[in-house]
């Protein structure tokens, strides 16, 4: 019996071993990179955040872009009504200041009111604005406030070029866990009209006496769909720091709930190279 015991263990081992292997890899998140518009290099920059956030987590990226570089780019992959259909995430990093047609901005919101969760990277914040009282508060719900009640808060515009000095606010957040405070190159500071109650702060940035949140999370609309958002992003230097784009990848991840409690991938989100 006890030889007999002995010639099973390797067998079993063997067989749990070949189970492992064989057990298939978790399917890739799907996100879609919506990317394009005015003033910034948006024809590198797509490039920069597809690579830099597939090295990072286990995720196929699909850009849809626009080479329209005024104010009212629009993109291909908003025309259809069920645009996202098929995406784990949407990463909005348009600047398209001017569409302000209700019906275009409902449409590509439609998406996240359905639970389809959002990231949205600098000139977003400043996308979509319906009301033309846009730098004034605008109480949730009211039509201009649509895409700000989205973002979970409320901006309008920013002032120089400088180094931001970036501290986090929130180090107990699975988003910012270890991270350590930096200061970028020269930068927009994006400012703050308004941030919702359903909003919350992760990180400050400051520039001189100006400080504002420039790092956030929101909850969106019945269906409590995640949304992360930064402002920071405008040159290419700050989108290829590493610094940023782990930011930018675990604020992904926590919207698609595979983020663990210590900031890494959820099993099976890893880097290819990690597993």
């Amino acid at each position: 019996m006890k030889s007999t015991f002995k010639l099973l263990v390797p067998a079993i081992a063997a067989a749990m071993t070949l189970s492992a292997s064989a057990a298939p890899a978790a399917k890739p998140l799907k996100a879609l990179l919506v990317i394009g518009g005015c003033c910034h290099d948006y024809g590198v920059q797509k490039g920069i955040l597809e690579a830099g956030i597939e090295a990072r987590t286990n995720i196929q990226v699909d850009v849809c872009y626009s080479d329209d570089k005024s104010t009212k780019a629009t993109f291909t992959c908003y025309e259809k009504e069920n645009w996202a259909e098929g995406y784990d995430v949407i990463i909005h990093d348009e600047c398209s200041a001017d569409i302000k047609d209700p019906a275009v901005v409902n449409r590509i919101l439609d998406a996240h009111r359905k639970g389809v969760p959002g990231v949205n990277l600098h000139c977003a914040m400043h996308c979509y604005r319906t009301s033309p009282d846009f730098g004034k508060p605008l109480a949730d719900g009211a039509e201009g406030a649509m895409w700000f009640d989205y973002l979970g808060l409320q901006s309008s515009g920013h002032g120089s070029q400088l180094p931001i000095a970036v501290s986090y606010t929130d180090s107990g957040s699975p988003i910012t866990k270890g991270f350590e405070n930096w200061t970028t190159i020269k930068e927009e500071l994006y400012n703050n009209i308004r941030v919702h109650d359903s909003a919350k702060a992760l990180a400050k940035g400051k520039q001189g006496d100006s400080e504002t949140v420039i790092v956030w999370t929101n909850e969106y609309g019945d269906k409590k769909t995640r949304v992360f958002s930064t402002t920071l992003g405008h040159n290419n230097e700050t989108v290829s720091d590493t610094r940023y784009l782990d930011l930018v990848t675990r604020g992904l991840l926590w919207t698609c709930n595979k983020l663990d409690k210590d900031g890494k991938p959820a099993a099976g989100y890893e880097p290819a190279a990690a597993k």
